[in-house]
C-alpha cells in the first residue's frame, strides 16, 4: 500500500531565507499584516495541506531574523487564520518554561472549539542562549536544559488533565429541568507537583478533537523521551538522509516503552527547496536570495544559536575551527549540528550560514517540481519521515511553486490526498481521539 505523506508548512513574514524581504517582489512587512498569513493559509488549504504552523520566541536582541522583531503572538494569529479556512489544521507554540498550564490549556481549548477541531499546540521548552527570556520573565537565569524537559512532562500533565476535566456530553442544558451540567462528569484536577498547583477543572468544555494535537520539535536524548511519552507530531530538520533515518528510527523504537505504536506519532523533516520549471531556474532563485542577504546579518542571526561567541568578530575567511566555541545551554541538537558540521566540512565562518541554514542548504532541494517530488518520495520510502514540514525560503513565493507544481506530482503519485477526509485536524493527520480518562 501506498504511504501518504503527511504535509504542513512553517509560516513566519516574507520567509525563512535572511534576505528574502529585500526582494524587489516581497513585502517587507509580511509579519504584521493578518490578511497576508491569511491568505497563506488559504493558498495552503488550496493545496489541501495538514496544517499551518506559527513558531514563536519570547525574546528579541540584535541577532535575532527580521520577521522575529516585530510579529503577532501565535495563538491570536492562528485564531485569524483558522477564521479565514475552513479544513486545514492551525498550530502555534507556546513555552512550557513560562506559560501557565491553565491559562494555555484555556488558550487551545479555545482555538480548537473556535476552528472546529483543527488546533495543534506545538511544545517547547524554550531556548535562552543569552538569558533574555529569563530577564523579560523577572528571573535572573534561565532554567537548565535537562529541567526544562521534567517541568515540561508535569506542566502537559496538567494541561491534558485541564482538557479532560469535562467529559464529553457533561453539558446538559435541559431548559425543561433547569439542569445546566451534569455534576458527576466534570472534575478537578487537584494537581500538585514539583513545578505546579493547579486546583481545576478548565472553565472551557471539551473540544472537538477531545485534545488540541500536540507537536514537538525536540532532539536531544530528554527532547526525544518527552516526544516518545507525549507527542503526536515531532518536527525535526535533519540535513542528510542517513541522519534522518537513524533518528526516525531511534525515536520510533522508543514508543513501545510508553505503550505506543509507531502510526501514533509522525515525525515530520524540515525541508526548504528552491522550486524552478528547469533546474537552472530554481538555481538562479537561490542565487537572488543569496544575493540579497546581508553577510553580516547572516552571522548575527547564527550568533545567537551559539550562545555568546560573537561571529561578526571574526573575518568571514577564518576557518570555524578557529572560533573559540562555549557550550551553551540552548536547542543541543541545533548547537550539536553545527559542531558536527564544522568537524566533517571544515567551513569557513562565512559559509557556515549557508550550511546550516535552512533554506535549500542542501542540492538536493534545488530543483524541479519532480526532483523535489522524486526526494520526497525517497525519504518516506526508505524511513526518514512519515511527511515534511516545508519551511518557505520566500513568501508567497515557495509556498506557491509547492501547491501548483509538487503537491499535483505526489498525487498523481498517490502519495498524498487529493482532498480533505475529515474537517478535523486529527482526522487529516490519522490519529485517534483521545478518550477521556474519567468515561
Amino acid at each position: 500500500m501506498t504511504k501518504e505523506m503527511k504535509l504542513t508548512v512553517y509560516l513566519v513574514g516574507s520567509g525563512m531565507h535572511l534576505g528574502s524581504w529585500r526582494l524587489p517582489h516581497v513585502q517587507a512587512d509580511a509579519s504584521i499584516d493578518v490578511n497576508f498569513y491569511r491568505e497563506m493559509a488559504r493558498k495552503a488549504e488550496e493545496g489541501k495541506l495538514d496544517a499551518v504552523f506559527i513558531a514563536d520566541s519570547l525574546a528579541i536582541d540584535e541577532n535575532s531574523h527580521p520577521h522575529i522583531l516585530n510579529r503577532f503572538d501565535p495563538a491570536i494569529l492562528i485564531t485569524a487564520m483558522g477564521a479565514a479556512t475552513n479544513r486545514i489544521g492551525v498550530v502555534a507554540t507556546a513555552s512550557t518554561t513560562y506559560s501557565e498550564p491553565y491559562v494555555l490549556a484555556r488558550q487551545f481549548a479555545s482555538i480548537d472549539h473556535v476552528t472546529g477541531g483543527r488546533a495543534g499546540w506545538n511544545v517547547v521548552t524554550t531556548a535562552d542562549a543569552t538569558g533574555r527570556t529569563a530577564q523579560n520573565f523577572g528571573r535572573t537565569s534561565h532554567v537548565k536544559h535537562d529541567d526544562r524537559y521534567q517541568m515540561a512532562e508535569e506542566f502537559i500533565d496538567v494541561v491534558q488533565g485541564l482538557w479532560d476535566s469535562w467529559e464529553d456530553d457533561a453539558f446538559i442544558r435541559d431548559k425543561e429541568t433547569g439542569q445546566f451540567y451534569d455534576e458527576q462528569k466534570v472534575h478537578p484536577i487537584h494537581h500538585k507537583g514539583t513545578y505546579f498547583q493547579v486546583r481545576g477543572p478548565l472553565n472551557i468544555g471539551r473540544t472537538p478533537q477531545g485534545q488540541p494535537v500536540i507537536f514537538q520539535a525536540g532532539s536531544s536524548e530528554p527532547g526525544q523521551q518527552f516526544a516518545a511519552r507525549t507527542a503526536e507530531v515531532v518536527f525535526s530538520h535533519k540535513k542528510d538522509l542517513q541522519s534522518a533515518q537513524a533518528f526516525y528510527k531511534e525515536l520510533k523504537e522508543r514508543l513501545p516503552q510508553f505503550g505506543r505504536r509507531p502510526n501514533e506519532l509522525h515525525i515530520l523533516q524540515g525541508i526548504s527547496p528552491v522550486i524552478g520549471r528547469t533546474k537552472k531556474e530554481a538555481q538562479e532563485k537561490k542565487r537572488q536570495l543569496d544575493e540579497a542577504l546581508l553577510p553580516e546579518q547572516a552571522l548575527k542571526f547564527l550568533s545567537g544559536y551559539v550562545g555568546n561567541v560573537d561571529l561578526t568578530a571574526y573575518s568571514p575567511d577564518t576557518p570555524a575551527k578557529e572560533v573559540a566555541w562555549t557550550e551553551v545551554d540552548s536547542i543541543q541538537s541545533d548547537f550539536e549540528t553545527i559542531m558536527r558540521i564544522i568537524d566533517e566540512q571544515n567551513p569557513t565562518v562565512g559559509e557556515l550560514y549557508a550550511k546550516v541554514s535552512n533554506a535549500a542548504s542542501h542540492d538536493r532541494w534545488i530543483g524541479t517540481p519532480e526532483q523535489i517530488a522524486d526526494e520526497m518520495e525517497k525519504w518516506v520510502d526508505v524511513g526518514a519521515a512519515d511527511g515534511f514540514m516545508l519551511i518557505p525560503a520566500v513568501l508567497p513565493d515557495t509556498l506557491k511553486d509547492f501547491v501548483e507544481l509538487v503537491v499535483p506530482i505526489l498525487q498523481e503519485r498517490k502519495l498524498f490526498r487529493t482532498d480533505y477526509k475529515g474537517n478535523t485536524l486529527r482526522e487529516h493527520l490519522g490519529l485517534r481521539v483521545p478518550v477521556n480518562r474519567y468515561q
